[in-house]
């Protein structure tokens, strides 16, 4: 049976239709993989070329290693200065002065600016007193100079429930405080030793980086907080303002090129664990939405002491 001749047109139509669309769907995967190449390299840093390197410091700081990179990063390549853009309060205290450490690394080659844009508090604080210079904006929240151990004991809630925990150690000390038995006298002055320990070196850091003593140390190393407007007349901070004053000190005392771009350093820390989630997040949410979502992924052990600002609603 031969078949119409319509027919045998329509098919032809429809085969040229057919390939046509196979051919135009591999040309949008060819367009859609180079624009997200194009996207991630626009987004990656550490360019050649020269430029104010931009590098945020935000959450918990538990001295996770992709932040150092971006250090590291930011010295070796093309940027003139570097802009730490601080929104945090703070974190463990060994993660918060290896962060210090890193920056004072990172200021010996190239002049940096710590830019508190709205909490800057704690281990965060410690983190900015790396930096040559401190701006903050005047309704910021700066401070929290102190460091805090905390244990929640539920050895009463063990008791009316039956269980008891028992341990055999080499010392009465070790495991000493735990949160399942009542803490002894002895443990807690252990303790108690080790926070003071910290907070003396912690107090002592800002009175050098600050140039604080006597009263005027004591004032602002009492665990407290100020506001950008009170840690200026505190000397906490050496300028209430913006990153645009950053910028503007950074041309004006260091010789920084004006209208020098700046170039946000970011590394999505999620893209091994959730390469699907971390990419679409880069591409497609907002900046701000990106960064709730990363810290909303992350679930941070804070082990050891912790220099932490945490209002009831942080």
């Amino acid at each position: 049976m031969s078949l119409e001749p319509d027919l045998i047109v329509d098919r032809r139509r429809l085969r040229r239709q057919l390939t046509f669309w196979r051919v135009l769907a591999v040309l949008v995967a060819i367009v859609g993989i180079i624009s997200v190449g194009l996207v991630l390299r626009a987004r990656a840093p550490g360019s050649s070329l020269p430029h104010i390197a931009r590098i945020e410091i935000s959450g918990l700081i538990t001295g996770q290693q992709q932040t150092f990179d971006l250090l590291k990063r930011a010295e070796d390549s093309g940027a003139k200065a570097v802009i730490l853009r601080i929104n945090s309060g703070g974190g463990t205290t060994s993660g918060s002065e290896a962060l210090y450490n890193a920056v004072r690394r990172l200021s010996a080659k190239k002049p940096v600016v710590a830019v508190i844009e709205s909490v800057g508090a704690s281990g965060a604080y410690m983190t900015a007193m790396g930096a040559d210079r401190i701006v903050a904006n005047g309704s910021a929240i700066v401070g929290s100079i102190g460091v805090i151990a905390q244990i929640p004991n539920v050895s009463k809630l063990l008791d009316n429930v039956g269980v008891k925990v028992e341990a055999v150690r080499s010392s009465p000390l070790k495991a000493m405080p735990n949160g399942v038995e009542p803490t002894s006298p002895e443990a807690r002055a252990a303790m108690e030793q080790t926070v003071l320990d910290t907070y003396r070196w912690f107090r002592d850091l800002v009175g050098e980086r600050r140039k604080l003593e006597g009263d005027a140390l004591a004032k602002v190393a009492d665990g407290r907080v100020f506001t950008g407007r009170q840690a200026i007349d505190l000397k906490l901070i050496d300028a209430v303002g913006e990153e645009i004053d950053a910028v503007a000190w950074l041309e004006s005392e260091k010789g920084i090129a004006k209208g020098l771009r700046i170039e946000t350093y970011r590394i999505n820390t999620n893209a091994g664990r959730f390469p699907l989630i971390g990419l679409l997040a880069a591409l497609f949410l907002p900046e701000e939405a990106s960064t709730a979502l990363k810290n909303a992924m992350e679930a941070h052990a804070l082990d050891g002491l912790v220099s932490l600002w945490h209002p009831s609603a942080n």
